[in-house]
């Protein structure tokens, strides 16, 4: 059963001359002050949320964003900073790039946060997917089999870093510590100080192919998919539920796992359709060419595979697919409902804020769901205030 409401934003600026018409995404340029907006717009949407009983808000991790789709690029300081000015929302990582990162700053860096914020800070990591960042740090992402290997050894090493009193790793890409004089001693072990307050740590991922379900499953991470198409979606909880169990963690269909669809509330379809589809199209302008097009044709095969659709969606793609619920409050509740109904492990469910959005109008649309959609699914009642 669904519980929990999250929303997933980018860090995008407010885009203009927006479509498949508009602007092409790669000659976006925008000022600094313009770029800058970002941290106006989080706080914004957060205090709404925070207002309206949403659970977490979700940023994501990118830099060198000069075209104004993705630009924030430390997502632990910026929840820490939210958590300050809000009473009870928490702030995901999705995701702190771990390529892009020494696994031992992370963890210290995450510790912090979730000590002095109480836990408000939810921890996600991810392989990145962008060469100008990954490779421009240093780190192997063209070589996929290399960024995997890396990623997991990072990972093995934050792990120790978390939850272990003191701890050594030596490995293909880290010797922590280096055994080198220190106060009369050969160091052999190191202690993170601080570590978080609240363990295990809570550490989600997106689920990017099989051999990443396993190694999620071996680790103890939690899964987040957002606009998979409905048969995509069904093989990929499946996958994550089954890896699961063959890793000794008998969880529920749909447990531990983090839904996001996107949503667009109007008075009817077609309305909603009309209004969002500009926004719709220019994520996919940015997000297409990295293959984030994740749905299947009438007979089960992938779009861009062999006999499937190679084309950029469109939003009545989406809504066939159950990647977008559009229309009426009635409407978008049966929609949620018609998934929710197949996981009984399902507690969490995410709107994804379409790149084209202006904060002004996805706000009025987060008032409108919490009004009167949230409540469908025991969603807390809140007093909302007037849209400004």
């Amino acid at each position: 059963m669904i519980k929990h409401f999250h929303v997933l934003y980018v860090g995008q600026i407010e885009l203009d001359n927006i479509g498949l018409n508009g602007t092409p995404a790669n000659d976006r340029r925008y000022s600094k002050d313009r770029l800058n907006e970002v941290f106006a717009t989080s706080l914004d949407v957060a205090k709404t949320m925070d207002e309206l009983g949403f659970h977490t808000l979700w940023t994501a991790e990118h830099h060198f964003q000069r075209e104004g789709y993705e630009c924030l690029p430390n997502l632990i300081q910026l929840g820490l900073w939210l958590a300050t000015q809000t009473k009870r929302l928490k702030f995901g990582c999705a995701f702190n790039v771990l390529p892009m990162w020494h696994p031992i700053r992370l963890a210290e860096d995450y510790a912090m946060a979730d000590i002095v914020t109480d836990g408000r800070v939810v921890m996600g990591v991810g392989r990145g997917y962008h060469t100008r960042e990954v490779e421009t740090f240093g780190a192997p992402l063209l070589d996929a089999n290399a960024n995997r290997e890396f990623f997991e050894e990072q990972l093995e090493l934050l792990l120790k870093c978390f939850n272990e009193e003191s701890f050594s790793h030596k490995g293909k890409y880290y010797t922590c510590p280096p055994e080198v004089p220190y106060r009369g001693y050969t160091l052999k072990e190191i202690t993170c100080i601080p570590r978080p307050k609240y363990l295990p740590v809570e550490i989600w991922m997106p689920i990017a192919s099989g051999k990443t379900i396993d190694m999620m499953a071996k680790y103890g991470l939690k899964a987040m998919v957002t606009l998979n198409g409905e048969k995509i979606l069904d093989d990929v909880i499946r996958a994550f539920h089954d890896a699961c169990h063959k890793h000794g963690r008998p969880i529920a269909l749909g447990e531990d796992m983090i839904w996001g669809a996107g949503v667009y509330l109007a008075d009817t379809e077609e309305e909603a359709i009309r209004k969002v589809e500009p926004s719709h199209d220019e994520r996919y302008k940015w997000f297409a060419p990295f293959g984030f097009v994740r749905y299947a044709d009438e007979q089960g095969r992938t779009w861009g595979t062999p006999g499937a659709p190679a084309r950029v969606p469109s939003l009545r793609d989406g809504v066939q697919q159950k990647a977008w619920f559009c229309g009426p409050p009635s409407h978008v509740i049966d929609g949620i409902k018609s998934i929710e109904a197949k996981y009984p492990g399902l507690e969490h469910f995410m709107i994804h804020w379409a790149e084209g959005l202006t904060p002004k109008e996805f706000k009025e649309q987060l008032r409108w769901f919490a009004r009167e959609v949230m409540p469908a699914f025991g969603g807390a009642q809140v007093q909302i205030r007037a849209a400004e």
